[in-house]
């Protein structure tokens, strides 16, 4: 069961809570400040340890987005990322963010 909240689907809440972008291939209109907004909410009202991103579909993420990303682990969380594209795991290797970011290939339930 999915829910959406704000521009994110939200594919599980809890300990791990994992989200997406609703299957966006570009990520060039979300928002960052309500993103964020949203994504410390989950945090904080499910007790999350582990976020993940599953970002299935997506080719094209902006560096904003990517940073916002990356900027999750002060919030005292792992944070994963599942079924990147490969020019998305190409940026994530050449800014070495694959080196403080779990990078996971992972069958998605249909």
């Amino acid at each position: 069961m999915s829910f959406q909240q704000g521009a994110l689907t939200v594919y599980k809440a809890g300990v791990l809570t994992v989200v997406g972008f609703g299957g966006q291939d570009a990520l060039a209109n979300v928002n960052l400040a309500e993103c964020r907004d949203d994504l410390v909410n989950l945090i904080k009202e499910h007790s999350c340890k582990t976020l993940a991103f599953d970002l299935t579909g997506v080719k094209l993420i902006p560096s904003g987005t990517l940073g916002l990303i990356a900027a999750m682990r002060k919030r005292d969380v792992d944070v994963h990322i599942y079924n990147p594209s490969e020019d998305v795991r190409d940026v994530l290797e050449i800014t070495k963010l694959d080196t403080i970011i779990s990078v996971h290939e992972v069958e998605i339930p249909k």
